[in-house]
């Protein structure tokens, strides 16, 4: 006779969220963070093609970790809604908010009825008028939605590279400057083999990241009402090469 085993609705919970969240911890960082210019966005990624970044919007950016075919299929969705919504509606209907609940229900769902759970955290950010008037939503694998301010941080070690944007993070810094900031944050997690806490983290190469900012006024700095830009490798290297010679 085969013995059965009874597993409470809260035990099982339990043991979806820490599955979750086992997956989300094996992945690399991803920051983002407010500053003068805009939003500026970066990942610990060393693939030119598999993105962690993404533009869903005129003022609107997508950034996630975890298991990329589960984030990039709600990448796609995130798209598909805001194209019809701004179609069926106006442009400004289009907001981040919407989108983080549409993002919110879809993971709860998941979560609560599938066998298995999306090992995903997403950002859905939105660049506004002014530093004070940017919205940041956190969305984790049960769909519970944090409204960030000053910058977020998911995926891997997060709280160390938190602790370090608490330290260095600045509202008025140029994009140039919140960039150097968050790579230097995401590299305080890469502490040299065998070394003790207080020796110096390894430097986070160009080849190492994916980058992206939503800027805060891109019809005066480069013509067009779609604030995302990619920041290329060269671009970014030039940057971060730039800091090392200060």
């Amino acid at each position: 006779m085969t013995q059965q085993f009874y597993v409470s609705p809260e035990q099982l919970m339990k043991d979806r969220a820490d599955f979750a969240r086992k997956g989300i911890a094996r992945g690399r960082s991803v920051v983002v963070l407010t500053c003068r210019e805009g939003i500026a966005l970066v990942a610990e990624n060393p693939s030119p093609s598999l993105h962690k970044l993404s533009e869903i919007y005129d003022r609107i950016g997508f950034a996630a970790v975890g298991k990329y075919n589960e984030f990039e299929s709600l990448r796609q969705a995130g798209i598909r809604f805001a194209d019809v919504r701004g179609y069926s509606y106006s442009r400004e209907d289009v907001s981040a908010r919407g989108l983080a609940s549409v993002y919110a229900q879809s993971l709860g769902s998941v979560f609560t009825t599938e066998g298995k759970p999306f090992e995903v955290e997403l950002a859905v950010v939105e660049v506004g008028a002014d530093p004070y008037s940017d919205h940041l939503y956190r969305l984790n694998f049960d769909g519970s939605i944090a409204d960030e301010s000053n910058y977020t941080v998911m995926g891997g070690q997060a709280e160390i590279v938190n602790e370090a944007l608490a330290r260095t993070w600045n509202q008025d810094a140029d994009f140039p400057s919140a960039i150097r900031t968050a790579v230097r944050a995401l590299a305080a997690t890469r502490t040299p083999e065998g070394a003790g806490s207080g020796q110096p983290a390894e430097p986070l190469g160009a080849g190492l990241l994916e980058v992206a900012v939503l800027d805060r006024d891109p019809l005066s700095t480069r013509g067009t009402v779609r604030a995302f830009r990619r920041i290329n490798t060269v671009e970014l290297d030039r940057l971060l090469s730039s800091a090392e010679g200060d």
